[in-house]
C-alpha cells in the first residue's frame, strides 16, 4: 500500500512541475495513510496548491518543511472556514495571481498590501499581457482548438482550428486564409482599427465581417477568422474567446482560492458551509442601487423596505451609490455623513434588522471622496463613523467588492458599465443587451474591457476586476432599468435605480441561485 500510495504521491507532484523529497514524501504518507483513497486525493491536491502558493520555492523541489507548513495552514482552513459564513472581500484584498507558461499553473504573485497602487507603465502593460494569458490558456483548451485524437474521423479534424500568433501574419508576403486569431481590439492610430497581441499589432477590415453574440469595444479581446492579404486582416467572422464554466476551470487548477478570503483554498467544495446553507433555505440577500440618502420619498421608502423585512430579516442588504441625487449641490462629507447618521436612525427603529442583517455599502461614481477610478476605496471614514457607532453590522467597502455567503461567490459592482458598453460598441446587435451583455463579461473574464479614458483602472490592481474563475453571481448596478441574464452557470444582474422607475430592487436566493424582481409601489 505504502509503495503505490509512495508512487502516486512522486508521481503527482511531478504532473505539477515538482519534485518531492524523501523525507518530504514520508512525511506525507505518515499524514495521509489514515484517510479514505478519495480524502487522499483531496489532501494531496490541496497540499500541493498551498506549497506553490507559499511563495517559500527557489526551485521545483519540495522539502519537508515545505510539506510541514502547508500541511498547518490546511488543517488551520479547514477548522476556520465555517467561522465565517458571509464575508465581505474588500477589492484591495483579492489575491493575485499569474499564469506561468511554462508550468501551466497560476502562481501567487505577491501580497496585495504590497503593491503600488499608482504602478508605473510597466504595470500598464503587464496588465493586459495577464488578460491575454487568461484568455489565450483558456481558449486553447476548447474542444475547437484542441488537437485531433488519432483516428477520429476526418470530419472531427475538419472542425479544428489552430490559432495563429500575429508574428506569423506579418511574416508572410502571399495571401493566408482560414486564419484564426486571439488578440486585443484597439486603435493604434486614429480611426483605424488593429487587432494586437503578445507578438505584435496588424490592421484589420471589418468591412463583410460577421458579427456573433457580444459587445465589442475597444480593449477588448476576440477571436478573428478570416484571410491576411496586403498587410490587412480582413476579419469574416468575429467572435468573443469561448466561457468556461468555474467548474471546468476548478478541474485543471485544483481548488485554488483565486475569490479572495482567508482560507487558501475555496470554499465552493466546503461541506460544512454548503450544509449550513441548506438549513437556512430561506436565506435572502436584498440588492438595491442609486439610494439617493438625500430625497424624502427615497428614504419614505426604506422605512417601508426595512418594515417589510423586520420579520423575516434577509442576510444582508447591499446599497449602492451613488447615495446623492444630480439635483443636489451639496455634495460635501458633511452632508452626506448627516445623511447616512439619519439613515443609522432609520434602522434603529428595526432591532430584527439590527441583530441579525448586515447592511453593505458600495460607494458609487459620483459619490465624495477619491475620484472615479476602479478600484474604488470606501466611503471615507468622516463619512460613516457615526453609522457604524449606530449600527455595527455595517460595511463601508470598495467598489468593486466580493461577498462569499458560504459557498456563494458574488461580485458587485456599481459602474454604468453596460451604459458605457453601448455607447462604445463598434457594432451594436439587434437584439437582448442583457444576454449579449452577460455573454461579454463571462467570455472576457473582467468587469471593465473598455478603453482607460472610459472606465479607468488602477494598473497594479485590474486582477481586482477579474472574473475568473467564474463566480455565481455578478451584481452590475447601472444607471439602465434592472435585468437579469445567465451565462455558463454565472447570474448576471441589474438591480435597476432604486431611486427611479417605481422603486425597484432585486433579492437574491442562493440556496436556489434566484433572482427576484421587486419594487415599492405607491401606497
Amino acid at each position: 500500500m505504502n509503495s503505490r500510495f509512495k508512487n502516486d504521491i512522486v508521481m503527482t507532484f511531478k504532473l505539477n512541475g515538482l519534485t518531492v523529497r524523501s523525507e518530504a514524501t514520508k512525511y506525507i504518507i505518515g499524514l495521509l495513510t489514515p484517510l479514505h483513497k478519495d480524502e487522499q486525493v483531496q489532501w494531496l491536491e490541496k497540499l500541493i496548491d498551498v506549497i506553490q502558493k507559499q511563495g517559500l520555492l527557489n526551485s521545483t523541489t519540495v522539502e519537508k518543511s515545505h510539506v510541514e507548513r502547508a500541511a498547518k495552514e490546511c488543517c488551520q482552513n479547514e477548522f476556520d472556514e465555517t467561522t465565517v459564513l458571509l464575508n465581505v472581500i474588500s477589492a484591495f484584498d483579492v489575491p493575485k495571481f499569474v499564469y506561468n507558461t511554462e508550468r501551466k499553473k497560476y502562481l501567487s504573485f505577491d501580497a496585495p498590501h504590497s503593491i503600488n497602487l499608482f504602478g508605473d507603465p510597466r504595470d500598464k502593460s503587464e496588465m493586459f499581457r495577464h488578460r491575454y494569458a487568461i484568455l489565450h490558456q483558456r481558449t486553447s483548451r476548447h474542444s475547437l482548438f484542441t488537437p485531433s485524437v488519432l483516428g477520429s474521423g476526418s470530419t472531427a479534424s475538419q472542425n479544428k482550428y489552430q490559432l495563429q500568433p500575429i508574428e506569423y501574419l506579418l511574416g508572410m508576403s502571399t495571401k493566408l486564409t482560414n486564419l484564426v486569431v486571439l488578440g486585443m481590439l484597439t486603435y493604434l492610430t486614429e480611426g483605424k482599427l488593429h487587432l494586437e497581441d503578445m507578438t505584435g499589432s496588424v490592421p484589420i477590415s471589418l468591412k463583410d465581417t460577421n458579427f456573433h453574440g457580444g459587445l465589442f469595444t475597444e480593449n477588448c479581446f476576440v477571436l478573428g477568422q478570416g484571410y491576411f492579404q496586403d498587410g490587412v486582416f480582413h476579419i469574416e467572422h468575429l467572435g468573443m474567446p469561448p466561457p468556461e464554466p468555474a467548474k471546468i476551470t476548478r478541474t485543471y487548477f485544483g481548488n485554488t482560492n483565486f475569490f479572495g478570503g482567508s482560507s487558501t483554498s475555496t470554499l465552493k467544495v466546503s461541506v460544512k458551509l454548503k450544509a449550513i446553507e441548506e438549513q437556512n433555505p430561506d436565506a435572502m440577500m436584498v440588492f438595491l442601487s442609486d439610494v439617493w440618502l438625500d430625497q424624502t420619498r427615497v428614504m419614505e421608502k426604506l422605512r417601508i423596505l426595512f418594515a417589510g423585512y423586520c420579520e423575516d430579516p434577509p442576510i444582508c442588504f447591499v446599497l449602492m451609490g451613488n447615495f446623492l441625487s444630480g439635483t443636489t449641490c451639496n455634495t460635501s462629507s458633511g452632508h452626506l455623513r448627516q445623511l447616512f447618521k439619519s439613515l443609522a436612525e432609520m434602522i434603529k427603529e428595526f432591532p430584527n434588522l439590527v441583530e441579525q442583517t448586515r447592511f453593505i455599502f458600495v460607494p458609487g461614481p459620483s459619490d465624495s471622496g477619491f475620484c472615479n477610478i476602479l478600484p474604488r476605496p470606501p466611503l471615507a471614514e468622516v463619512i460613516r463613523a457615526e453609522f457604524v457607532q449606530r449600527i455595527p453590522s455595517g460595511i463601508f467597502t470598495t467598489n468593486p467588492c466580493r461577498i462569499q455567503y458560504g459557498t456563494k461567490e458574488i461580485v458587485v459592482l456599481r459602474e454604468d458599465i453596460l451604459t458605457k458598453m453601448c455607447r462604445n460598441a463598434i457594432n451594436f446587435p439587434s437584439d437582448d443587451i442583457p444576454q449579449q451583455f452577460a455573454k461579454t463579461l463571462t467570455s472576457q473574464g473582467h468587469l471593465c474591457p473598455l478603453p482607460g479614458e472610459i472606465c479607468p483602472v488602477y494598473w497594479p490592481y485590474d486582477h481586482a476586476l477579474y472574473l475568473y474563475p467564474l463566480p455565481d453571481v455578478v451584481v452590475v448596478g447601472d444607471r439602465l432599468g434592472g435585468f437579469t441574464a445567465q451565462n455558463m452557470d454565472c447570474v448576471i444582474f441589474n438591480p435597476g435605480p432604486f431611486s427611479r422607475n417605481n422603486f425597484n430592487f432585486k433579492v437574491y436566493i442562493p440556496i436556489r441561485s434566484q433572482v427576484e424582481d421587486s419594487e415599492i409601489g405607491d401606497t
